[in-house]
C-alpha cells in the first residue's frame, strides 16, 4: 500500500490562515478546517471575551465530544444488528445457520 504525497493545503482556522500539510485529499483538510472554525466561532459566540487558546481548547474539547458520541452510537447500533442478526439466525433451519449463533436451540 502506497502512502499518498503530503499536500499543503492553505486554510483559515480563527481567523488565522494557516499552512496545513496532510496526505489527505485537499478538499477534505479544507472540510475538517472549516468544520474546527465552525466550532470555535460557536464559542467565541458564547464567550466573546474568552482568551483565544481558551476557546480554541474549548471547541477541541466539543469536537471531541462529538466523536466520542458518534463512536457511541456506532457501538450501540452494531449490538443491535448483532442482536437482530442473531436473532433472525436462530429462526432458519439448524443447517441454513451460520456458526456464530448465540444462545442456539
Amino acid at each position: 500500500m502506497t502512502v499518498a504525497p503530503k499536500q499543503t493545503v492553505r486554510v483559515t482556522v480563527g481567523g488565522e490562515e494557516l499552512a496545513v500539510r496532510s496526505e489527505a485529499a485537499p478538499e477534505y483538510t479544507r472540510e475538517v478546517a472549516a468544520y474546527f472554525d465552525d466550532a470555535l466561532r460557536q464559542i467565541r459566540a458564547m464567550s466573546p471575551a474568552l482568551e483565544a487558546h481558551k476557546a480554541a481548547i474549548l471547541a477541541g474539547l466539543a469536537v471531541t465530544d462529538q466523536l466520542f458520541r458518534a463512536r457511541r452510537g456506532d457501538q450501540e447500533l452494531a449490538m443491535r444488528i448483532t442482536a437482530l442478526a442473531d436473532d433472525m439466525a436462530r429462526l432458519l433451519p439448524p443447517a441454513k445457520r451460520g456458526t456464530k449463533v448465540s444462545g442456539a436451540d
